[in-house]
Order: structure tokens, then C-alpha cells, then sequence
């Protein structure tokens, strides 16, 4: 999202849902708006949950007067969506992942967002498997865009792993999506090296506990959050990332990772799973390994191959360089993302003109 704000070249106004100054009257009121949304949700009132920030929406419509307007998440755009279902304004929703995947958000708004695609003028999605699930709902495959995040050429740029010491590294909120439990079993069961793990978040107790008791506290190394910079940094000292993305209980799933994108960028081999838009970024036995969800032997036999074959790390990391510049770029995608957005206000006044 901070990616869009400050590379579309487009004049832009944002409002955000969690945010609520009190001296901003115009933000305090769309804050609240999403505030009472929320709660008509938690309480089953989904008729009613519509209509508090579809209202201040309205106003912030008639104020502005934009061209056209993107939404971010479609839990957020079915709050909104109300307002543009006479607006004229060309309404384009942003879903990332968890929004079109888990029981507590699609499952429970699965309807809604069947009359959310009636009345977007366009989507986004990260991976051919959510635009499936899109088309399911109604959309037209001429009015999604597929586009996954993409990764910072800037920050993100190639090391050596055939000189890196034998380490594989994880970046990645400790949640069952990202498989971080997994990901320790498998290292678990090969001899080489360490593994560093990079994040926060409910799993993390676990994950500690299940170190302890598989005797690893001298090969795993939790590091806590870090920034955007220091993972960077991370990347380019180790030899392999590592990452077992899968289908969570609720139905979570990823929709493209972006640091997997990111440590290819950085020259890593990747070894995770087939799971999301990952395969769509990875090529198996070329820009790393790819294995089923679950399959933790497979998973630790690909870190044992990688581990002892700094050549081989080099050779597939130095690949998957090649494959994201070519495509998996924050560039990339906003040059994407530009275009059509572009395109569907162009459609958006013809269809307007013509009436």
C-alpha cells in the first residue's frame, strides 16, 4: 500500500480505516465509520455494517470528487461499497490474500463480495489462484488485473550465497499460513547449519517450545522483528530462504509473498511450497525447490541439498535474480497497475458518455 501511494503518478487522496485524528474532522469521521462497521460485523449485522462508512463515503465522494477510487482489501471495500453502486465513480478493489481465502473474512462476507464485483468497475489480485476464486464470484477475467506486490530493486539486490556460511533464513509474521512450526521440523531433520527466523506473532511461544524440544537452540536463532533494511541485510549473509506457506485451519492462504520475491532478488535459492501464487514466482529445480504443503521430508531434504552445495545455491539463486527483475518488481507492478487504472477510468467515461 505505501508502495502505491508513493509510486502511482496520480494526485492522490488516502483514508484509512484504522486511523481517527481527532482534529481531522473528515478522517476522524471515516475512522469511526469503519469503527461501527466493524462492530455490525462481529455482532452478524451485515446488512447494517454496510452503512456507516458507505455513508461518510458518500460525503468524502462528493467532496473531493475523485476520477476513481481503489480500495484496498475487499473486507474494506465491502464496507464502502455502497456508495458506488450510483456514484459514477469508477470503484477498483485491491484483495491481497486472507481477504479472499479465510472462514472470518470471505466465508462470512462471501455474498457481499459476489455484489462487490457487481458493482467494481475492476480487481487486483496476486496470483492466478485468487483470480480464479474471483471469477467464481462473477468477475470477468477482462476486468482483473493479476499482479503480485513486487519486490525493492533498490533494497533488495544480489549477494553471494556460495560465500555465505551455511544458514537459511525466514522473514515472516509467526502465523499458520507461513508454517513456521514446518519450517522448524524440516530443519530439524537434516545435519547442516543454522536457521534464523525474522518476525513476531502468535506462534512465536510455540515455535520456541518446539525448539527446545528438538534440542536446537544452538542451530535456531529467533531475531525478532526487523526493518525493511535490516532484513536486507539479512539476506545477503546467509545461503538459503526458506518458507512453508500453506492453507491455514480457518483457510488463510498466502496470496504472493513478497519476500520470496525479495530474496530471490537477493540471489537466494528459495525452498517452500507449492502453495499460493509462490509457484508462480518460483520454478522448481531452477530459482529454488518447491514441495507440497505438509511435506516436511521433502522440504528438509531440498535445505540438506542447498546447505551443502554452495554452487548449486549460487546457480539457482543467480536464476531467480534474473526471473524477479524480469517480472516481480515494485516497477513492474506499478507500471501494471497504472495501466489499468488508466483503463478502467477510460471505460469508465466512455460507458458514461455513451448513456
Amino acid at each position: 500500500m505505501r508502495a502505491n501511494l508513493a509510486g502511482l503518478p496520480f494526485e492522490t487522496v488516502a483514508y484509512f480505516g484504522d486511523e481517527s485524528p481527532l482534529f481531522q474532522m473528515d478522517r476522524f469521521a471515516y475512522g469511526f465509520a469503519v469503527l461501527l462497521s466493524k462492530i455490525c460485523t462481529r455482532l452478524g449485522f451485515l446488512r447494517l455494517a454496510n452503512q456507516p462508512a458507505a455513508f461518510v463515503a458518500q460525503l468524502l465522494i462528493n467532496h473531493h470528487q475523485p476520477d476513481l477510487v481503489l480500495v484496498e482489501f475487499g473486507f474494506h471495500a465491502v464496507r464502502v461499497m455502497e456508495a458506488f453502486s450510483n456514484s459514477g465513480i469508477p470503484l477498483v478493489v485491491h484483495f491481497r490474500g486472507s481477504d479472499l481465502s479465510s472462514d472470518s473474512k470471505f466465508g462470512v462476507l462471501k455474498i457481499q463480495y459476489k455484489r462487490l464485483i457487481r458493482i467494481s468497475s475492476g480487481v487486483i489480485c496476486k496470483s492466478q489462484l485468487m483470480s480464479k476464486t474471483l471469477n467464481d464470484l462473477g468477475a470477468d477475467s477482462g476486468q482483473i488485473l493479476i499482479s503480485a506486490s513486487g519486490a525493492n530493486a533498490q533494497l533488495f539486490y544480489a549477494g553471494d550465497p556460495s560465500t555465505s556460511p551455511p544458514v537459511c533464513l525466514a522473514v515472516g509474521r509467526f502465523v499458520s499460513k507461513k508454517g513456521p512450526l514446518h519450517t522448524i521440523q524440516a530443519f530439524a531433520q537434516q545435519p547442516f547449519g543454522q536457521l534464523w527466523m525474522v518476525g513476531e506473532g502468535p506462534l512465536l511461544i510455540a515455535a520456541k517450545l518446539l525448539v527446545r524440544k528438538l534440542d536446537l537452540s544452538n542451530r535456531v536463532f529467533f531475531l525478532g522483528r526487523r526493518s525493511h533494511e535490516e532484513v536486507a541485510v539479512l539476506m545477503r549473509s546467509v545461503r538459503v530462504f526458506v518458507q512453508h506457506s500453506m492453507v491455514a485451519s480457518d483457510g488463510d492462504s498466502e496470496g504472493n509473498p513478497v519476500a520470496v520475491m525479495e530474496a530471490q532478488l537477493s540471489g537466494l535459492p528459495v525452498v517452500a511450497t507449492c502453495h499460493g501464487g509462490i509457484p508462480e514466482v518460483i520454478i522448481d529445480s531452477k530459482t529454488g525447490f518447491l514441495v507440497e504443503e505438509g511435506d516436511i521430508s521433502g522440504m528438509a531434504t531440498a535445505i540438506k541439498r542447498l546447505l551443502a552445495d554452495p554452487i548449486l545455491s549460487k546457480y539457482l539463486g543467480s536464476a531467480g535474480v534474473k526471473r524477479v527483475e524480469g517480472q516481480f518488481t515494485i516497477e513492474h507492478h506499478l507500471r501494471d497497475l497504472t495501466s489499468f487504472l488508466r483503463r478502467v477510468h477510460s471505460c469508465s467515461l466512455a460507458m458514461r458518455n455513451d448513456t
